[in-house]
């Protein structure tokens, strides 16, 4: 708690009324949430948006549209801050003036990964950024498939944008079927490995 109030941050339990209702359906929700900044107006409607972090031109580009349109009809944007296409549907919907939720894989003082630093900052400042991961929690493989099933948790629908077949974003495909949630592919080229994943779904 010394470090949420140093921090801006909040911790929010499951039994508060600012605990999100979709993330509350799931399976498995995290009894706590630890969260700098509001959660955004229609958090309801959220559309997540997850692809690969060694994505092409095309993957960011298309994450970044995607983002914007959707954030331009008022629809907030779940992403997990990786590298990629999160980092650039994050972008895209501040870009267009929208709201951004960024789910952590590690505490929320740990910025990660670090060339996302400038986004991170920005997301303090016009987004919301939340974990289920005590403050200075250092990124670990077991973490970020914790964090997938709140990326889709938290949104009505999931776009995939490039993925291999061993992706996260595969991963968060799977949660959000789990969980009853709309799962969307973005076609790419056939003959781009990062095509697998949605190719797949499709």
């Amino acid at each position: 708690h010394v470090m949420c109030r140093e921090f801006g941050a909040r911790a929010v339990t499951f039994m508060d009324a600012e605990y999100p209702a979709l993330l509350g359906h799931i399976p498995d929700p995290p009894a706590v949430l630890y969260v700098r900044g509001k959660f955004p107006e229609r958090l309801e409607c959220a559309v997540g948006i997850v692809g690969a972090r060694r994505a092409s031109l095309y993957g960011l580009n298309i994450a970044g549209r995607f983002a914007v349109e959707l954030a331009q009809l008022g629809i907030p944007i779940v992403s997990g801050l990786a590298r990629g296409v999160d980092a650039a549907a994050h972008k895209g919907a501040l870009r267009a003036g929208g709201n951004t939720v960024a789910v952590l894989g590690c505490g929320l003082d740990v910025v990660y990964p670090p060339e996302n630093l400038a986004l991170y900052h920005e997301i303090m400042a016009k987004g919301c950024m939340i974990s289920e991961f005590p403050f200075s929690t250092q990124p670990s493989a077991g973490h970020f498939p914790r964090r997938n099933r709140i990326v889709s948790g938290l949104s009505l629908g999931v776009v995939v944008v490039e993925a291999d077949m061993k992706s996260g974003a595969l991963i968060t495909a799977g949660f959000a079927l789990e969980q009853g949630r709309e799962v969307f592919a973005v076609p790419g080229r056939i003959d781009s490995p990062m095509s697998g994943g949605p190719h797949a779904l499709i």
